[in-house]
């Protein structure tokens, strides 16, 4: 009797955890899945960029090149070197700061894009590609830092939703093996349980580790108790130079791929991903090289800091420490960047797995409370409606932005915050008018609506240049592999409308069960 109500408590505790976040954790869960190809997104959002391919010594002389001629004076240069999926140098500077210690630090600029081999910015439709979905799954469009903050506590509720359900499933490994179809609250709660024990390892992981990469943020007072500043913490922990002063003397760099090449050798061959040049026309300029993670878990790359002018070797990351290197694998474990493309599509349908169990979970409490004749409460009603405009509206949105990259102007001014509220429009627009609609019947065209947003991708891609049937298509295995991903969504979101407007299938009553032999369909009841 007292495990009996251990684990109704925890069922208790489990469904209302995932009650009150699950809409919140549902979105985070769908464009953080979608943020698995952010450079692919990003890229297939920008067609008329087609760079050709350079070493890294290339992308980064042409990058030079290209800064000191258009920010010659600046405080500090930072090169994002282009990579297997990243095929763009990306530039940030920051403006030399005020003398007066007193004054704020001047914000960074915005980013410009450089063709690697040509070092000529690129000339491509404005959009923000799949980095949108990367900062709303932790950022929700909120302003910092109230947006991670909010992803940060429904993650907190996500953790402990999860290992209240794994308390509460007496036969976990049983309900894998069960999906019944058309038989209400039943079919519910065996989706819920085969998405949530199928991809469990993951769930926990995902949710874990996207805790712990804003740990700081979310318990900073041991820094706060230790440092003055954060920056002398960040300087201990990674070897951090970016308050390297100027001296005032004119000077001028070294050949760029010294460096690289040096901290390359350094390193066993690894190569560099990233370079910050601080104070670049100063004698004292300084070169910090870090080391790129994509062939390894750890995410946290090493830096190797060398004196601009003279190329010598200044200083280099502290070897990590058990916490550092923790950090560190537990971030490349949440963004996968060591992933392969066989991986990444592993993780994105694990991604979507999860996106299920959150659905799944929000519709099971509703079904529940459900009695055939009786009158809805309003709390079940609000719910009702919140799942359609969480699960059912969301997707459609996601669909919207995706598609307005191919219908607007490409050189329309704001085309890159047009494409946003186009999801935004989306989203929101059809969950007020599923307010007109009948529960049963909004779940059922607000599903269709999103499949047949994502069935109408490729075709705007195929009428805006090269598409899916196109012949020159076969040279081009990514917008092949995108657009065929959009059909494959769009074939999910036409079934699980289909399912829903299936008649469903009477169940037989249950016999009672003794109430010493507690199982999951009564511990669920509980919730």
């Amino acid at each position: 009797m007292k495990g009996n109500g251990v684990r109704q408590s925890m069922a208790w505790i489990h469904g209302w955890l995932g009650l009150v976040a699950g809409w919140i954790l549902f979105a985070m869960f769908l464009t953080g899945t979608a943020s698995y190809f952010r450079p692919e997104i990003t890229q297939w959002m920008q067609p008329e960029f087609q760079p050709r391919r350079a070493t890294d010594a290339e992308a980064a002389q042409t990058a030079i090149a290209w800064l000191r001629k258009n920010a010659p004076h600046d405080e500090q240069w930072t090169i994002y070197l282009p990579g297997e999926r990243t095929p763009a140098t990306r530039i940030f500077t920051r403006a030399r700061a005020n003398p007066d210690p007193k004054a704020p630090r001047p914000p960074r600029r915005p980013e410009t894009r450089l063709d690697p081999a040509t070092g000529v910015p690129v000339e491509a439709r404005a959009t923000r590609g799949g980095e949108f979905f990367y900062r709303f799954h932790f950022q929700l469009q909120l302003p910092h830092p109230w947006g991670r903050w909010l992803a940060g506590i429904c993650a907190m509720f996500m953790l402990g939703a999860i290992v209240s359900g794994v308390i509460t499933h007496k036969r976990i490994f049983a309900d894998f093996f069960t999906l019944r179809w058309g038989k209400g609250q039943r079919s519910w709660l065996d989706a819920h349980n085969v998405s949530a024990v199928l991809a469990l390892p993951y769930h926990a992981m995902i949710t874990y580790t996207g805790l712990i990469t804003l740990v700081v943020m979310y318990m900073p007072w041991p820094i706060m108790a230790n440092y003055e500043k954060p920056a002398a913490f960040s300087a201990d922990l990674y070897g951090d130079t970016s308050d390297q002063r100027a001296s005032g003397r004119p000077g001028r760099l070294m050949d760029i791929t010294r460096f690289t090449e040096r901290a390359s050798a350094e390193w066993g061959g690894a190569r560099a991903s990233r370079l910050i040049i601080g104070n670049p026309d100063d004698a004292e300029s300084t070169v910090t090289v870090i080391r790129s993670s994509d062939d390894r878990l750890n995410a946290r790359g090493a830096s190797i800091t060398f004196a601009g002018s003279s190329g010598k070797r200044l200083s280099a990351s502290p070897a990590p420490g058990p916490a550092v290197q923790t950090a560190g694998v537990m971030l490349g474990l949440h963004m996968a960047w060591f992933a392969g493309p066989l991986l990444r599509y592993v993780c994105f349908l694990l991604g979507l797995t999860g996106s299920a169990m959150v659905a799944t979970g929000l519709v099971l409490w509703t079904a529940k409370r459900r009695k055939p004749g009786a009158r809805r409460f309003f709390g079940l009603a609000l719910v009702e409606r919140l799942n359609i405009g969480a699960v059912a509206c969301l997707p459609a949105g996601m669909a919207a932005f995706l598609l307005a990259n191919r219908l607007l102007p490409p050189m329309l001014d704001g085309r890159a915050d047009l494409e946003v509220s186009a999801m935004f429009w989306t989203w929101f627009g059809l969950a007020g008018l599923s307010l007109l609609r009948p529960v049963g019947r909004a779940w059922i065209e607000t599903l269709a609506i999103g499949a047949a947003l994502f069935a109408a991708i490729p075709i705007a891609d195929l009428l805006a240049g090269p598409g899916l049937f196109s012949p020159s298509r076969s040279r081009d295995s990514l917008s092949l592999a995108f657009d065929a991903t959009m059909v494959l969504l769009a074939v999910l979101l036409g079934f699980a409308a289909r399912r829903i407007a299936a008649p469903r299938v009477e169940e037989r009553p249950r016999r009672r069960r003794p109430s010493g032999s507690p199982v999951v369909e009564e511990l669920a009841d509980v919730a």
